[in-house]
């Protein structure tokens, strides 16, 4: 959404977040270009209902999905989110 945030992470991590952002990215391009949401928010958050919805479809069709790590890594994404927006407001 033409803004850039600094998130710290550990090194083994490092390129599976850049991979989750070029897809955020992605899914918030596709968002935008369809022009019936209006607002950064909104898009964002359609954008990650999209995604969400891609992996609950995967988890049905692949029973080896294990949700409880799925919550942490989200949980995790969300804290680091949650900080660095924290710091941009400030």
């Amino acid at each position: 959404m033409d803004r850039e945030f600094c998130i710290s992470c550990p090194d083994e991590e490092r390129e599976e977040i850049q991979l989750a952002v070029a897809y955020l990215d992605k899914k918030i391009q596709e968002v935008k270009e369809e022009g019936k949401v209006v607002g950064s928010e909104r898009i964002a958050i359609i954008a990650a209902l999209s995604i969400t919805h891609e992996l609950l479809l995967q988890r049905t069709e692949n029973s080896v999905f294990d949700i409880d790590q799925f919550k942490r890594r989200i949980g995790l994404i969300q804290k680091k989110l949650d900080d660095v927006l924290a710091r941009n407001e400030s």
